[in-house]
């Protein structure tokens, strides 16, 4: 180990920086917590590497508690430059036991006595391929159209992860799921949007991970693990559409296509900071993309902007509603629907709504009017209690459920032990549901989206994307009960639009702590591309 230092730097320093080595490689989490000060002079102490930043010392001990296993590496060189009596930079170099070089800089004080970090940033090798993210990846797996002119093809140059559950030629649909990738056949033919995509210009960088089945709002897979959130370090990526969004956070592709049947591309955009869209049910072509329920299932996708969102839609989107303009300018919303979230997420819509209140008085494209819920939820089906949104939601999971069943079902039954715990057990319920069940939950679901769809006319519904921010990793064991109940208060508020069959954009916004979370903008069917432009236009006013 090759060791530099100016001669004025305290042994106590340097010893600190041993026991904090040493206390590294035992995962004594005690210790490392102890050695980064709490936030001294209220000022958050920082942690960041390659999958982002942690800001107190509260979400570092998080972090450190859900790691499990202590890192393998052996030092080979350390610097040590004092700023002042009491701070000092320690700038070390580490060689992996997996290969490759850890460059780490910290940042020490002298605290009440005692040398303390306040900051340190680490730099990891990159590996050639996230497996949490990505299934397959090439330089690209498949190139698009190519031209002079970028008019005729609008998304030359732009990259693509495309979610395992859309046919790629010459791979199989893997469906999150290794059991069912290893009995796969390669596709012969692209899927519908993969096809238009590349006949646009954009590159198909890879096939990205999904949960089990898309069934799964979560983007926790008992096979590969959960892809990072860059957005929220230490927090679940959200799913099903996880790879997508996580390599659209994370800036290695410009879109993320993904499906949402239940909300598995608004969900993932909330967590992650993303402008992400559910297409009107039909809107575009499914052909060669695996199905969960059909009523349900749409194509959507996720960028980091509106712009490119819009791009996309214009693209993809074949069946527009005809009219010419197919919104009024009037948004509606409920505090019933604005409060079902947490207290967190519910101050940052509520500061959202009042700011775009406010900047509304003096536009004169947009109104906004707040209503009861029943107001938007319309006449009551017969037998529906006060909880009428549970009631949506219960012949919501029965259509979605029995269709998946129907779907998947003779496969899984051979296959129950490749599943993982939540993904089972979803699956085991829902082939218990009976063609009676299916018949009345349908029922239910053809009134509400009749009246629903009458109800909003050309006006745009505001309904949170998700109950929370993104779930600790910690708090998100697969099958859980946490993560359970945050499914069911999420998929409460997705359901309208999965119900309807209506368009929803997740506007991303943030909390006052700073974590991401989003509004969603339900439009009317048929109105998906100046949805778009709508929802980014309420982006404007409430900034």
């Amino acid at each position: 180990m090759i060791c530099h230092s100016q001669k004025d730097v305290p042994r106590e320093l340097m010893d600190a920086v041993e026991r904090y080595e040493d206390a590294l490689m035992r995962n004594a989490t005690d210790i490392l917590a102890e050695l980064f000060a709490d936030d001294p002079s209220g000022l958050p102490v920082t942690r960041a590497d390659n999958a982002g930043l942690l800001n107190g010392h509260q979400q570092i001990t998080e972090y450190r508690a859900q790691r499990g296993t202590a890192p393998s590496r052996v030092l080979r060189s350390r610097s040590y430059r004092m700023l002042a009596n009491c701070a000092a930079t320690v700038v070390a170099t580490f060689d992996k036991d997996s290969g490759g070089v850890v460059t780490q800089t910290q940042v020490w004080q002298l605290i009440d006595g005692s040398w303390k970090i306040v900051s340190a940033h680490l730099t990891y090798p990159v590996p050639a391929m996230d497996s949490r993210i990505w299934r397959v990846v090439g330089s690209p797996l498949k190139q698009g159209a190519r031209t002079e002119s970028s008019t005729d093809l609008p998304l030359q140059g732009l990259s693509v992860a495309v979610k395992d559950l859309y046919g790629v030629e010459g791979y199989a649909i893997g469906a999150g799921s290794e059991a069912f990738l290893a009995e796969g056949i390669p596709q012969q033919h692209n899927s519908w949007p993969v096809q238009r995509l590349l006949d646009a210009g954009a590159d198909v960088l890879g096939i990205s991970r999904t949960d089990e089945f898309a069934y799964s709002l979560a983007g926790t897979n008992a096979h590969y693990g959960t892809p990072p959130n860059p957005q929220a370090p230490g927090r679940i990526s959200g799913g099903s559409s996880s790879g997508s969004a996580s390599a659209t956070a994370l800036g290695q592709v410009d879109i993320g296509l993904g499906s949402d049947t239940g909300g598995s591309v608004r969900v993932p955009s909330s967590y992650q900071h993303l402008w992400g869209i559910r297409t009107t049910c039909g809107s575009v072509p499914m052909e060669g993309v695996l199905p969960l329920s059909q009523s349900f299932d749409t194509v959507g996708w996720m960028t980091r902007t509106p712009d490119l969102l819009e791009k996309v839609a214009k693209v993809l989107i074949t069946q527009e509603s005809g009219v010419e303009s197919a919104l009024s300018g009037k948004v509606i919303w409920s505090e019933e629907l604005m409060s079902s979230t947490n207290i967190d997420v519910s101050a940052g819509l509520h500061a959202w709504i009042s700011r775009l209140e406010e900047s509304a008085r003096n536009a004169t494209d947009v109104s906004l009017e707040q209503i009861r819920l029943d107001g938007i939820l319309g006449p009551r089906f017969e037998g529906e209690g006060p909880d009428r949104l549970s009631d949506w939601l219960s012949s919501y999971k029965i259509v979605q459920g029995y269709e998946a069943w129907r779907n998947h079902g003779t496969w899984l039954a051979r296959h129950w032990n490749t599943l993982g715990a939540d993904i089972e057990s979803r699956f085991r319920t829902a082939s218990e549901l009976t063609a009676e069940n299916y018949r009345n939950a349908r029922e239910h679901m053809d009134f509400w989206k009749t009246n629903v769809r009458s109800i909003l006319g050309q006006s745009v519904l505001l309904v949170p994307s998700a109950s929370s921010v993104a779930p600790k990793i910690t708090d998100s064991a697969i099958g859980g009960t946490s993560i359970e109940d945050e499914r069911t208060a999420t998929m409460r508020l997705t359901c309208i639009a999965g119900l309807t069959g209506l368009p929803a954009v997740n506007i991303p916004i943030r909390t006052e702590d700073g974590l991401p979370c989003g509004i969603c903008a339900v439009g009317p069917a048929g109105s998906d591309t100046e949805l778009i432009a709508f929802a980014r236009r309420l982006s404007e006013l409430a900034a």
